[in-house]
């Protein structure tokens, strides 16, 4: 089995790259965030295309070419220690075929995302490269708490995140570890059956959505089923589920932990005997905890809940 390589932690006066490689976003949405970066003493080098627009069915952040030149430069530019998404959107896709990571594999760096950044985080696992799954720039001017990114800075400063939880009702108990896998689930599900998929042999697997209809839940859910992840996963971890459903006929679609969708989920993976977290704080919410893909998490389920790494 390949060890998984962490990036090397940062020091002050350490350069992150700012990129935008799916969806678009305006200088002022990402303004807190990039004082927040320097307010910590790290220099943030913005993408060239960073606030670039185009229009193609959907607002990227630039050209294919644009947003592939701008993520194979933060990736392999050896002075930059980090890259940290500007958001997610949609577009990581288009650029997977194309990453190179010559410079990035001997002087390996910390990629920052969640959402459409799962494309990427499966990616680079693949090439054996671990990642973090938390909050974009964008969101910080939404209200996030800002645990959600103190923990980030934590962990590219060398801290692991060790994480205690009340339990669920759907919760599964039991004892395991594994390497962490997955993401955002549309994306999980956009991505299986092509190479760029994760391996689920053995895994423990992360998984958070917003804004789907509870048959496109289930229909995802059940598509995991019928490509043998459940079988082959060794844990589950459940993030947000939030904007399910339809606005007007949901009373929990405002909420971080939607219980219709935590239901779905829990009904069709009631038959596997692996241990489940639900209501972990991950994903499309204000407080969202980061997790590492690719790093060996421990999982104990019980009266109360343990994710560590």
């Amino acid at each position: 089995m390949k060890k998984m390589i962490f990036p090397k932690s940062l020091k002050k006066g350490d350069k992150i790259a700012v990129i935008s490689p799916a969806g678009s976003v305006d200088a002022s949405q990402l303004e807190k965030g990039i004082e927040m970066i320097k307010s910590r003493g790290f220099e943030p080098i913005l993408g060239e295309h960073l606030y670039t627009k185009f229009s193609n069915g959907y607002n990227y952040a630039g050209t294919e070419k644009e947003r592939i030149k701008d993520i194979n430069w933060a990736l392999n530019d050896i002075e930059v220690k980090a890259v940290w998404a500007s958001r997610g959107g949609y577009g990581c896709q288009h650029l997977i075929q194309h990453l190179k990571l010559k410079n990035f594999t001997e002087n390996p760096k910390w990629y920052i995302g969640y959402s459409d950044n799962t494309v990427i985080q499966s990616y680079l696992l693949k090439k054996g490269f671990a990642s973090i799954h938390g909050q974009t720039i964008k969101t910080s001017s939404f209200g996030v708490t800002e645990e959600s990114y103190d923990l980030i800075f934590d962990i590219l400063k060398g801290k692991k995140p060790k994480y205690s939880l009340e339990s669920h009702q759907f919760n599964k108990e039991g004892n395991i570890e594994g390497e962490l896998v997955g993401g955002n689930l549309a994306l999980v599900y956009a991505l299986l059956g092509t190479k760029y998929s994760f391996d689920f042999k053995d895994k423990v697997l992360f998984i958070e959505d917003i804004g789907e209809n509870f048959y496109a839940l289930d229909r995802m859910i059940m598509t995991l089923e019928l490509a043998g992840v459940f079988n082959k996963i060794k844990g589950l971890i459940v993030g947000g589920m939030t904007n399910m459903g339809d606005e007007k006929e949901n009373k929990s679609y405002e909420e971080s932990f939607d219980e219709f969708a935590y239901k779905l989920i829990s009904e069709r993976i009631s038959k596997y005997k692996f241990p489940v977290v639900f209501a972990f704080p991950n994903g499309h919410i204000k407080d969202n905890r980061p997790l590492l893909i690719g790093g060996n998490v421990k999982m104990k389920v019980g009266t109360k809940v343990k994710v560590e790494f």
